[in-house]
């Protein structure tokens, strides 16, 4: 399975690829993290963009998974095959990035039409959408279960 977390809200600024996440953002991210762990979601490993709002969003999502953050090019920006960055990794894999990418991703592998919001999720397997949640839906489970 591959789970799939947009980057959470980002300032704005130049270089884009420096730019971090703000406030929001950190709390969307460790929410996204909280709810996958308080869902007892298995995950092998992470799997992060190298821009820094990825990044950052990738460590704070996994700290509850205590899962360390591994930096893949090919998640920087444009077109990618989930299944080719997963690989060799483990079954249940998270990767993090940006859109319209990861819709793009979502729409290549299962033929749906999805717009990742930042801080949602997806996760897919065997062509299949399984999951998308939006960060207010994942926050809601990070409270109630977390």
């Amino acid at each position: 399975m591959i789970w799939l977390l947009r980057h959470a809200e980002a300032a704005d600024g130049e270089p884009d690829a420096e730019r971090p996440l703000t406030e929001k953002g950190q709390r969307q991210a460790r929410a996204a993290g909280r709810a996958l762990a308080a869902l007892e979601v298995r995950i092998d490993a992470c799997v992060s963009s190298p821009k820094v709002r990825a990044v950052q969003t990738a460590e704070l999502a996994c700290e509850p998974l205590g899962l360390e953050v591994q930096v893949d090019d090919r998640l920087a920006g444009g077109q990618f095959d989930p299944g080719e960055v997963a690989d060799r990794r483990g079954e249940h894999v998270l990767l993090v990035g940006h859109d319209p990418d990861f819709s793009m991703a979502v729409h290549n592998v299962t033929g749906a039409q999805v717009r990742m919001k930042k801080g949602g999720l997806a996760a897919i397997d065997k062509g299949e959408l399984l999951v998308l949640l939006r960060p207010r839906e994942l926050t809601a489970v990070a409270k109630a279960y977390g």
